[in-house]
């Protein structure tokens, strides 16, 4: 989070109906736009990302109407859950943590039925697989089925094109590839999505209502009392993503990210993903075998003051997960990898000094 940003979220209070806050509110909005690849007007919460997701099912979907979630991680799971737990009858294709789905697998599940939802995650970040939106969209395009995806931890650091796509909603939130504190959920919503959403009936909702919020955002206004600072704040990091051009902020993580993937599998961590698409946003590791990934994470944390994270869910003690999103640059990168190799050997594993830093600087000059 830099600093710029963290001033930002410092300064004086304003009124957050007042002509102030109409302008930053505004602002933001607009540079989103380029980074989301849509013409669409985002909407903004006061929640996390888990809350966005929960307003993209609960906006589409009446108890009983039938939607498909790809399954090949922790957050096609949860958005499994959610569509459970709001009554909608939710099916699933599960795909091997680590992969993709099959654009044909899907298709052929598509013409089983009618769907009124498709949801497909962009940036798995539990298993660092990149969805290939593209392909599940096409399938959608001329279909009622809406394409719902999580872009949480992808937007600003992979290629997001909502609209060229046919995602019909995405959604994020401020605190990954943005460069913010959470507390900001993002929702863009497409035209085809608004007849489906603003239908008499669906799912009761109130504080997530993307009615009320297009209805307030229309007048310049959040439906509900925004996090002020956490606004202006995200407003900043998206002036420094622009400042910075998309285009090399996109190409700086996929640099960081080869640089990483390249100096930790010189010391032994294989790339625990096997998709043709790999997340630049963060890299997962298997762990090697006779080592716990947590006490990796532990042992980097209180020795070095490095955190990195392991997992919360079946590769719990499997794999670690570094992050290379938002305000980061070479040198942190080359820091993780020296403290790696120091923690891997105290640990009993063997590496050759040195070597996963020469193979990060080696892909840094490619």
């Amino acid at each position: 989070m830099p600093d710029r940003v963290r001033a930002a979220t410092a300064a004086p209070m304003v009124s957050h109906r007042g002509a102030e806050f109409r302008e930053i509110l505004a602002a933001t909005a607009r540079q989103l736009q380029p980074i989301l690849g849509t013409q669409s007007i985002p909407l903004l919460f006061g929640c996390t990302g888990t809350g966005v997701m929960e307003a993209a099912l609960v906006n589409v979907l009446a108890p009983g109407e039938r939607a498909l979630v790809v399954s090949n991680g922790q957050w096609g799971e949860r958005f499994a859950m959610i569509g459970t737990a709001i009554g909608a009858r939710v099916e699933t294709i599960d795909v091997p943590w680590g992969e993709d789905v099959d654009p044909e697998i899907v298709e052929a599940r598509l013409k089983t039925g009618d769907y009124r939802a498709l949801v497909h995650v962009h940036n798995e970040s539990s298993t660092g697989v990149l969805g290939n939106l593209a392909a599940t969209g096409r399938l959608v395009r001329n279909r009622d089925t809406l394409l719902i995806t999580d872009t949480v931890s992808g937007l600003a650091g992979v290629d997001m094109q909502q609209d060229r796509w046919g995602v019909d909603i995405a959604v994020s939130a401020s605190q990954k590839c943005l460069m913010c504190t959470p507390g900001i959920g993002i929702a863009s919503v497409s035209e085809k999505a608004w007849p489906i959403i603003r239908r008499t009936g669906g799912t009761a909702r109130f504080y997530l209502d993307f009615r009320r919020a297009s209805d307030a955002w229309a007048k310049g206004e959040t439906a509900f009392t925004p996090p002020v600072t956490l606004i202006r704040g995200l407003n900043v990091a998206l002036q420094m993503i622009h400042e910075e051009g998309l285009a090399d902020v996109l190409a700086r993580h996929a640099r960081l990210a080869n640089a990483l993937r390249a100096g930790a599998n010189a010391l032994g961590l294989a790339t625990f993903a096997s998709a043709k698409h790999l997340s630049n946003t963060l890299s997962v590791f298997r762990v090697p075998q006779g080592l716990d990934g947590k006490r990796i994470v532990k042992l980097l944390a209180n020795k070095h003051g490095t955190i990195i994270g392991g997992a919360r869910n079946k590769l719990d003690g499997k794999v670690i997960r570094i992050g290379t999103m938002g305000w980061v640059g070479e040198e942190d990168i080359l820091t993780d990898l020296h403290h790696l190799e120091d923690v891997l050997a105290e640990l009993g594993r063997p590496v050759e000094r040195g070597s996963g830093i020469a193979a990060a600087s080696a892909a840094l000059t490619d």
